[in-house]
């Protein structure tokens, strides 16, 4: 029997690898999902990544195969007051897992950030390139990064960008602002890649089934300005609204964001692996939800 051990089950991706998953894997693997609000059905285990107590404990209890760390403290603009807690989520708890991990062999896949990169650049950035966090949030998660190769000998960590899923994102916030307005005023000057939790899931049961451990990007393929991803949005969902290019300056944030964020999947693609092109994952997505009737058209 195979087991994988899901940390922040609840969260977007935690959710899109329960979907893959159970469609990939065979009868004989259970997939153990934990996360630190109540217990259901669905996510029955209670684990808070901060305690490395209680990670060694059910770490050492369950002895998972494969640790998948979904967990982490994504509230960039509130990184910036809650400091403490944005370092015990973002590098403590992937610290704890990786040194529970190594002790019993499991590999570990940890999810990182376009954030630690300072987005001063005009071309992709690649596995290779010098990391410069801006941000407390993209510092924590650097940290995050180091203290899991310190800590952990199979190990991969993938970072990605601009994630929608089941949950709250950009694409439904977009979708739920056009029930009511007329009009959305959205960044034109901050270049990324809007990136599908089904599409990042499936690049992690990918890497998870090798040994080519280390870092790794996995985005979706393409680039787009925040104007653009939500133009596609209303396009793809026949939705009649004005959505007007405002600059980075006009919509000031606590929290600086890059300016370009674009992630290279150098290391994917080397393996022979192709995440799909944003638009086609966004069309997706939307006929999903469409069929699924979770948003309203």
């Amino acid at each position: 029997m195979k087991s994988i051990l899901i940390t922040g089950a609840n969260g977007q991706l935690g959710r899109a690898l329960n979907t893959v998953l159970k469609e990939q894997l065979d009868s004989d693997t259970i997939i153990l999902n934990t996360s630190r609000g109540e217990p259901t059905a669905y996510c029955p285990i209670l684990l808070d990544i901060t305690n490395p107590v209680a990670v060694t404990n059910i770490v050492q209890d369950l002895k998972p195969d494969i640790i998948i760390n979904c967990a982490a403290h994504t509230a960039v603009d509130l990184c910036e007051t809650d400091k403490e807690r944005a370092y015990e989520i973002n590098a403590l708890g992937p610290k704890n897992l990786a040194a529970a991990a190594n002790a019993i062999d499991a590999k570990l896949i940890h999810v990182s950030t376009d954030y630690v990169f300072d987005g001063e650049r005009k071309t992709p950035y690649t596995e290779e390139d010098q990391a410069n966090p801006q941000t407390v949030y993209g510092q924590t998660k650097l940290e995050g990064e180091r203290l899991v190769q310190n800590h952990c000998e199979k190990y991969f960590i993938i970072r990605t960008a601009w994630l929608y899923g089941e949950g709250k994102n950009f694409v439904k916030t977009m979708l739920q602002l056009a029930e009511n307005h007329t009009e959305v005023r959205v960044i034109r000057d901050q270049f990324g890649t809007p990136t599908s939790a089904l599409e990042l899931a499936k690049a992690i049961v990918f890497l998870m089934n090798t040994e080519n451990y280390g870092i790794y990007h996995g985005t979706c393929e393409g680039i787009a300005t925040w104007y653009e991803f939500a133009t596609e949005v209303f396009r793809l969902a026949k939705k009649e609204i004005t959505v007007k290019p405002i600059t980075t300056e006009e919509y000031p944030t606590p929290a600086k964001r890059p300016k370009y964020s674009v992630l290279e999947n150098k290391k994917l693609k080397a393996l022979n692996y192709y995440m799909k092109p944003w638009k086609d994952a966004l069309q997706e997505y939307i006929n999903m939800e469409l069929l699924h009737n979770t948003l309203s058209f």
